[in-house]
C-alpha cells in the first residue's frame, strides 16, 4: 500500500500533469474538468499556479468569439523538462487518481 500524497506533492504533480495535458491539447478549463474529473475551481487555480513553477501558460481567445472562449497554451516550461514530464505522465496521473492521457505522436 502506498502512502497518500502530501498536499505539497499532489499540488506539484497536478501542476505538471495539467501543463502536460495542455501540451497534449486538453487546453481549456471545461476540457480539464471533463478529462480529469477535477472541480472547475481546482482547474482554474492550477492554471494560475503554473507561474509559480515558472511555466508560462497563456490564454489565447478564439477570434470572433465572446465569453472567454479559447484555449491555453504552454509558452515556456521554464526550468521543468517537458520530456521528463511526458515520460512520467502515467505515474503522475496514477498518483493523482486521474485518467491517463496518452501523448500525441
Amino acid at each position: 500500500m502506498t502512502d497518500p500524497l502530501s498536499k505539497t506533492k499532489s499540488s506539484f504533480y497536478r501542476r505538471l500533469y495539467v501543463a502536460y495535458l495542455i501540451d497534449q491539447g486538453v487546453s481549456s478549463v471545461p476540457a480539464l474538468v471533463s478529462t480529469c474529473g477535477m472541480p472547475r475551481r481546482t482547474a482554474q487555480d492550477t492554471l494560475v499556479s503554473l507561474a509559480e513553477l515558472d511555466i508560462e501558460c497563456q490564454f489565447q481567445p478564439t477570434e470572433g468569439e465572446r465569453h472567454n472562449s479559447g484555449e491555453y497554451r504552454i509558452i515556456s516550461w521554464g526550468p521543468i523538462d517537458p520530456v521528463w514530464v511526458k515520460k512520467q505522465a502515467k505515474s503522475l496521473a496514477d498518483a493523482l487518481g486521474y485518467p491517463v492521457i496518452n501523448a500525441a505522436p
